[in-house]
């Protein structure tokens, strides 16, 4: 008797604390995001999900700078004419990305979306644009020329012409929006992935961490590691699918704002951290600033990680990653 007690105790505490997962793909903010949720059940976890979906959707109406009527598209299209004035939450994150422009010197700048698209990452390119047609192309680029007035919460661009765009900032931002929102809704774990920018929390149905398996550029048939995500947000800014090479030399699809030059140096950058918008921002200015520029510019931020992996094949790591936890999250593999 005492027996069939405990083994029913076990399945109730079991069934009480058994948990359901559900995954959607669905294309918003022109990428495609994949949405998981952990609840209770089918029915909890898919309501959610559609929580998730029509908050990114929102954010999406408010900072795509494809949406004539979305506040950034106005900011832009009075750019040199008249500051706009936006909501607080568009406002805050302006100001956040400016501020990751400025401690970069502009390796990450939210005024790139006026840049000229004179590089061509399709096959078609047979020759570097000219030195004139480089410098030409980033005129319009520079966020000295932004303009923040925090009483009126406007936004000004100085020159004609200047626009701001998120682009992946923007995905990272509305995940880790997403994650909050769900986290304060009471659903202890999930995966919010904009095209790649991802902010877990929680753990699986098992009860293990999430995990990401961190592929080698040069090896694309084998991962470098596996790493466990404890309530982390990931990112990886890469070139391993789209350059070019004139001459010898590797030339990356992620254009330094500054120079007009694509990047290079850096076959791909990860990021590990709290959130996915300031991993994304740190991500993509890695990139640009290579490998020892990149490595003590990161280690700035300890609560931020990174694995990089440069063009030649070789692999880096920030200080707070040792050789040890990568051996560790081998044994994984």
């Amino acid at each position: 008797m005492k027996t069939k007690l405990i083994t029913l105790f076990l399945l109730l505490n079991f069934t009480a604390f058994a948990q359901v997962l559900r995954k959607r793909t669905t294309l918003l903010m022109g990428s495609k995001f994949e949405i998981t949720i952990v609840a209770k059940d089918a029915q909890t976890a898919e309501k959610n999900i559609d929580t998730v979906i029509s908050e990114i959707s929102r954010i999406e109406f408010l900072i795509s700078d494809w949406k004539p009527a979305s506040q950034i598209s106005q900011v832009n299209s009075n750019a040199g004419i008249k500051p706009i004035e936006v909501d607080r939450e568009v406002f805050e994150l302006t100001k956040r990305a400016l501020y990751l422009s400025k401690i970069t010197g502009g390796a990450f700048d939210i005024s790139f979306a006026a840049m000229d698209r004179i590089w061509k990452f399709d096959g078609s390119m047979t020759e570097m644009p000219t030195a004139d047609a480089i410098k030409k192309s980033v005129e319009k680029v520079g966020y000295k020329n932004i303009i923040l007035d925090s009483v009126n919460s406007t936004i000004f661009l100085k020159l004609k012409g200047m626009k701001i765009g998120f682009g992946a900032l923007g995905e990272g931002y509305a995940a880790d929006r997403c994650r909050n929102m769900m986290l304060k809704k009471g659903i202890k774990a999930g995966i919010v992935n904009g095209s790649g920018d991802m902010s877990t929390w929680g753990k699986n149905p098992k009860g293990n961490h999430w995990t990401v398996g961190i592929t080698n550029p040069f090896l694309k048939d084998s991962l470098y590691t596996i790493v466990p995500l404890k309530n982390s947000a990931v990112v990886t800014s890469g070139s391993y699918e789209k350059f070019v090479v004139f001459d010898g030399k590797r030339y990356s699809h992620i254009i330094n704002p500054v120079t007009g030059y694509p990047a290079t140096g850096l076959t791909s950058v990860t990021i590990f951290g709290p959130d996915a918008e300031l991993a994304n921002g740190l991500s993509t200015s890695i990139m640009v600033l290579g490998k020892e520029a990149g490595l003590k510019f990161i280690n700035q931020f300890p609560k931020f990680s990174c694995i990089m992996f440069g063009d030649d094949g070789s692999i880096y790591h920030s200080d707070n990653i040792s050789d040890k936890m990568i051996k560790k999250w081998k044994k994984e593999l």
